[in-house]
């Protein structure tokens, strides 16, 4: 929402901005607390607007239609889980790969134990939802995307790129359909030894692609969070 130039004029201390931007987060608000109780299906103008306790009028001036909200909702999530991941990685930027990656799991997986909102949008069915299934896939990608160039300094000499993506593709996608099943409990394990067993399927995954050492010789130098985003939003 843009400004007019010229001081902005205020009611009850508020700008306009401040204003909708409220109103903008209270209906983004009010769309997760449907999504993780009904799922995406439920969330529906007329139902986050009596939530949200605003017109119809308010909705529109944030979102063209449900789509657009429904889109909205996914990239913040999507957004702040991959942030979230970015900080884990970079505190631990000295260790090797696979301890870098047992600790994004680990944080990925409580935190989607203990956010049910976020387990529900991320992993929640989204068939019927044109938008939702095309940002299910490119999220997929750009996770593939960040995970590859964040393997780069532990790689082997001559590792056949194509290769290493399609490997990464594989383990992303399947970590989706693992979470999928640990939801609906067909998978029985807890979070702790759901994080060991998805660790070691990625040390077998990675075996080719590591080098023995799995360190990076300039450890420590990196700035995951600023380098990578581009990928993210």
């Amino acid at each position: 929402m843009s400004s007019s130039t010229g001081p902005a004029r205020r009611y009850g201390g508020k700008t306009a901005d401040e204003r909708w931007q409220e109103r903008r987060d209270a209906l983004l608000g009010s769309a997760m607390e449907i999504w993780q109780e009904q799922g995406w299906a439920a969330v529906t103008m007329r139902g986050v607007c009596a939530r949200a306790k605003l017109t119809d009028r308010y909705f529109y001036e944030s979102f063209a239609n449900r789509d657009q909200l429904l889109v909205a909702v996914w990239d913040q999530i999507r957004d702040q889980t991959l942030q979230m991941l970015l900080r884990v990685i970079d505190a631990r930027a000295d260790q090797p790969a696979l301890d870098q990656l047992h600790a994004a799991l680990h944080a990925l997986v409580h935190h989607l134990q203990a956010e049910p909102t976020w387990a529900q949008i991320l992993f929640g069915d989204h068939s019927g939802s044109a938008v939702l299934e095309q940002r299910r896939r490119q999220t997929v990608q750009q996770a593939t995307d960040i995970m590859v160039d964040l393997a780069r300094p532990f790689l082997r000499d001559g590792v056949d790129d194509q290769a290493l993506r399609t490997t990464v593709l594989l383990g992303i996608g399947g970590f989706v359909e693992i979470m999928l099943a640990w939801r609906s409990n067909l998978v029985d394990v807890d979070a702790d030894a759901l994080v060991d067993q998805l660790t070691g399927i990625s040390q077998s995954l990675s075996q080719s692609f590591l080098r023995p050492d799995n360190r990076d010789p300039h450890a420590g130098t990196a700035q995951p969070i600023a380098q990578y985003s581009d990928h993210i939003g």
